[in-house]
């Protein structure tokens, strides 16, 4: 359902058009079930509630508990394998020999400590063939019954629901901020565009559409309608929106298998490709990086069966070389190949965005006498290229006053891998001309408001969000490289997956790094203990679902804590039916269930490439714990990856991303500062209308103002 997301997405409900009446018992109901997860309703969305009859405000209200519900994690059951954690777990080597007595005796044999303590040291044994390894020995219902009530704490989180319009224009409302984002959106906001793209296909539609994978989307749904494409200025475009009816990638990062197309259909692409060369025939150029992908879609198409379009043929015969067209990527490669950094400033002079991305490169192989002219090229840049890509340059050059320790690259599906950064820093003077250019030119774009501008803390470290393809979907999920300060005493991870149809075993895992990013050891399935962490036991197979948890108290020794999760056999992140992972936060002796939706912090879903997920770390500074997201995955190997195993690749991407600068909410607030008043919120509602900008958005602030949550937040990023 369309309300369920949009409640999720937003924190807004949707109002009820159900009729009217006595729906107060409802209200009270839904404000103590909603307290119990972590959640509250705003004063209106109870009144609202209130004045419905009890049949729609019960279903209103199943709906908004279903809702946070799933945000949260909660609408499944965590169990854990040992009853009493993070009570009562054995040592690890105690725990495997008394899995093995289990099984001496279900033989009818005996055997000393001694010789069962060999056959674990010799390896001879196979954990997951003892009695009860790996399944859970107990209930759910069990499990609570071992669990005092969990002790409300002063700390505990309370996210605030709001009354919202009816669903249609809320439906629309998100729809135009989606289709109309000027930054990339992750995979299940391309799933929610799609699905608003046809809900909203007669409504109004967005002006602009500055990201091309969202053209593919919403030009996706009006092929299917039959109605006219929109926004096709370039022969990849139509190449995506070919991947997006077929069901593949429309980042056009892995190849699609294309659907055979019916023949109005063929007639549409065609027609639009034929459009665009007939415009400009250099857009041929493009055609060379995806000359595979065009050759398969043209045995889908066929081109030549319609006459009527040439210019289309032309972009086929490209791909099969019959055809010969010089990119511009092509000719600033054949400049710098001959060192010629004049002609490849020129060249890429012609695309802004590209010049910009490449400044960096033409700057180190510029002498002194082009190095003005490139910077110059670049200065006149900024007027054009997108304001994505101007912050992105900024905070690239805020990194280039010297090496970093390690040179992460980290794509947009999320896989990573580390080298050496080999690249000559930029010299602090030109550094700071860039800077200072950048900052105009970003700062000349931001939106300007007369009432004052109210900011929370919290936001100032979130990094801004370029792209939402390097996070998770999820509950109060930041961008990479995000920041967000860390309250409790304890911190308590957990991970969740359901398998599809093979067994499957995932394995949550804690690696301590000291002040040097070493290993100062682990905690996981192979050492349940270390230095107060507690594991709380090895599920192996997940038909019905598994959880396990891992608590690390913050008074340990040492500086980070980086959970991970392995995939030590079966199915993919991609594969599972469900996966995910969270934190919570509680203090000493707070008690309750492993789980409770009260205490959780943040949860991410898991899906992504490779076979270990490094969602965050945990890095201890003077002001104390922050949580640091990091939304990356590691290949590791297709059966058996272990903490153990992964040390070195963990511990050097960590360090990579901690050690970068990141530009962050403050950046923006420091614009705006010049013209603007700025005031940090202390809690207290503000005297008249504001500009609000948080992780969340307050409930009693004065009509006529306007919130930027964290849902909002990639509208602030100038076009």
């Amino acid at each position: 359902m369309l309300e369920t997301k949009i409640i999720q997405r937003t924190r807004r409900v949707p109002a009820s058009a159900g009729a009217a009446g006595d729906g107060a018992a409802v209200a009270r109901q839904l404000d103590a079930v909603l307290l119990d997860v972590g959640f509250s309703a705003s004063r209106a969305l109870l009144e609202h509630v209130g004045a419905l009859a009890p049949a729609p405000a019960m279903d209103l209200a199943a709906t908004v508990v279903s809702a946070v519900r799933e945000l949260v994690g909660d609408h499944v059951r965590h169990n854990a394998y040992f009853i009493g954690f993070p009570h009562d777990v054995p040592d690890t080597v105690e725990f495997w020999v008394e899995r093995l007595r289990a099984a001496v005796l279900t033989g009818g044999g005996t055997a000393t400590d001694e010789q069962l303590r060999d056959a674990v040291v010799a390896g001879a044994v196979n954990l997951l063939d003892l009695p009860g390894y790996g399944t859970y020995q107990h209930t759910y219902a069990d499990l609570l019954a071992a669990h005092d009530d969990l002790i409300a704490a002063a700390g505990d989180r309370l996210t605030v629901l709001h009354l919202g319009d009816p669903a249609e224009v809320e439906a629309a409302r998100l729809y135009l901020a989606l289709a109309g984002s000027t930054t990339p959106l992750g995979e299940a906001d391309l799933t929610l565009l799609g699905e608003l793209a046809v809900a909203c296909a007669d409504d109004t539609q967005p002006e602009l559409i500055p990201v091309r994978e969202n053209r593919a989307v919403l030009n996706g749904v009006r092929l299917a309608l039959g109605r006219p494409l929109v926004a096709v200025d370039t022969t990849t475009d139509v190449l995506r929106l070919a991947c997006q009816v077929s069901g593949g990638d429309v980042s056009l990062r892995t190849p699609t298998r294309f659907r055979a197309f019916r023949r109005p259909e063929r007639r549409i692409l065609l027609a639009a490709l034929d459009e665009v060369v007939r415009a400009d025939r250099a857009k041929l150029g493009d055609v060379a990086a995806y000359g595979e992908r065009w050759k398969r879609l043209g045995e889908r198409l066929h081109p030549h069966e319609y006459d009527q379009w040439p210019y289309a043929g032309e972009v086929f015969a490209a791909a099969r070389g019959d055809l010969r067209v010089r990119s511009l990527a092509g000719r600033a490669e054949a400049a710098f190949g001959s060192g010629d950094i004049g002609t490849a400033t020129s060249v890429l002079s012609a695309a802004p965005g590209q010049l910009l991305r490449s400044a960096d490169r033409l700057l180190r192989r510029a002498d002194s006498s082009e190095r003005a002219r490139v910077v110059e090229a670049v200065t006149r840049a900024l007027d054009t290229a997108s304001g994505r890509v101007l912050c992105s340059l900024r905070e690239h050059v805020g990194n280039r006053l010297t090496p970093a320790s390690a040179r992460i690259y980290a794509s947009r599906s999320r896989n990573s891998h580390v080298g050496p950064d080999r690249r000559a820093p930029l010299p602090a003077e030109l550094v700071a001309e860039l800077s200072g250019r950048l900052d105009a030119a970003i700062g000349a774009r931001l939106p300007r408001w007369d009432r004052p501008l109210l900011v929370d803390p919290a936001v100032l470290d979130v990094a801004l969000p370029l792209s939402g393809t390097s996070a998770e979907a999820g509950f109060a999920v930041l961008p990479r490289g995000s920041r967000a300060a860390v309250t409790g005493e304890l911190l308590r991870f957990f991970t969740y997956w359901r398998q599809t149809s093979r067994r499957t075993d995932y394995d949550l895992s804690v690696l301590l790094l000291d002040d040097d990013f070493r290993s100062a050891g682990q905690v996981s399935w192979t050492n349940y203990k270390h230095g107060g962490v507690v594991h709380s036991g090895d599920i192996t197979d997940a038909p019905e679902g598994a959880t396990e948890f891992i608590d690390v108290p913050l008074d340990l020794p040492g500086r980070y804590v980086v959970p991970q999760v392995n995939i030590y056999s079966g199915e993919s992140f991609d594969e599972v039916a469900e996966s995910m992972f969270g934190y919570q936060t509680r203090q000493a002796g707070q008690r309750g269930a492993p789980f409770d939706a009260r205490t959780v912090r943040a949860r991410s879903a898991m899906r992504g490439p490779g076979r270990v997920a490094l969602p965050m770390v945990f890095a201890r500074g003077a002001g104390g714990w922050q949580a640091v997201w990091l939304h990356l995955y590691l290949t590791g190997h297709p059966l058996f990856n272990r903490v153990e195993g992964n040390t070195f690749t963990t511990s050097d991407r960590v360090r990579a991303l901690l050690e970068r600068r990141y530009l962050t909410v403050s950046y923006l607030v420091d614009r705006w500062r010049a013209g603007t008043e700025v005031v940090l919120w202390d809690g207290k509602p503000p005297d008249g209308p504001v500009t609000f900008i948080g992780l969340d958005a307050p409930e009693h602030l004065p009509d006529g103002s306007e919130t930027y949550s964290l849902d909002r937040l990639h509208e602030l990023v100038p076009a």
